[in-house]
């Protein structure tokens, strides 16, 4: 099985799977996404949902940092930064591709770009992942 049906697999029964999030590049240097903006994700103006956006973008630095630490470690969150660029309607498919920019022995950093299906830029998201050592990951 291949990382991106490894990873899809992996998020089964999670939010990454409810919101309709498919996996279609993973590498420890790059994780790429899609999903289709649906009417449940957005805002009462028909447009994608920052905290969508938010939890998109999330996740795909979650992977990235999974990919970039040690087996026996987990990973949370512990900063992150949006600008939000323009909206994305409903009805229309994002694109997400998170790239690591900075691996430590205690962090992971990842930079996110969101972008249309017509390549527009959506949202640009930096965060910052803490590597948990020692601990199993369920």
């Amino acid at each position: 099985m291949n990382l991106a049906a490894s990873m899809q697999e992996r998020f089964k029964g999670t939010l990454t799977e409810l919101m309709g999030m498919e996996f279609t590049d993973v590498t420890p240097e790059k994780v790429v996404a899609g999903m289709t903006v649906r009417k449940d994700l957005c805002t009462i103006g028909d447009n994608l949902h920052g905290g969508a956006i938010m939890a998109f973008a999330d996740t795909l630095g979650a992977v990235v940092a999974i990919l970039n630490m040690p087996q026996d470690a987990r990973t949370t969150t512990i900063e992150s930064k949006t600008n939000f660029i323009r909206g994305a309607p409903l009805g229309t498919r994002i694109t997400g591709e998170s790239v690591q920019v900075h691996k430590g022995r205690t962090t992971v950093v990842c930079q996110t770009t969101i972008r249309s299906e017509a390549g527009k830029l959506v949202a640009l998201v930096t965060q910052t992942q803490l590597v948990i050592p020692g601990a199993i990951a369920s």
